[in-house]
């Protein structure tokens, strides 16, 4: 369940990603959709990114060594 909630905000970013790029490339700089949709994505980026280290020092999440 941990790995699908990871991967499906991992798609929601990727999508937002894509949005940005596809009204940056339709709107010619006539709107902030661009703006909108790039700053969600740092959002959502930054929130994935406190919700794995909560999970790591909680005990949920796992972490393994690399090259252990």
């Amino acid at each position: 369940m941990k790995t699908l909630f990871i991967v499906a905000f991992l798609g929601v970013i990727v999508y937002n990603l894509g949005a940005g790029l596809y009204y940056m490339l339709v709107d010619h700089g006539s709107s902030k959709r661009t703006v909108n949709a790039l700053t969600w994505r740092i959002g959502l980026s930054v929130v994935l990114i406190l919700l794995v280290a909560a999970g790591m020092a909680t005990g949920v999440i796992e972490g393994h060594g690399v090259g252990a």
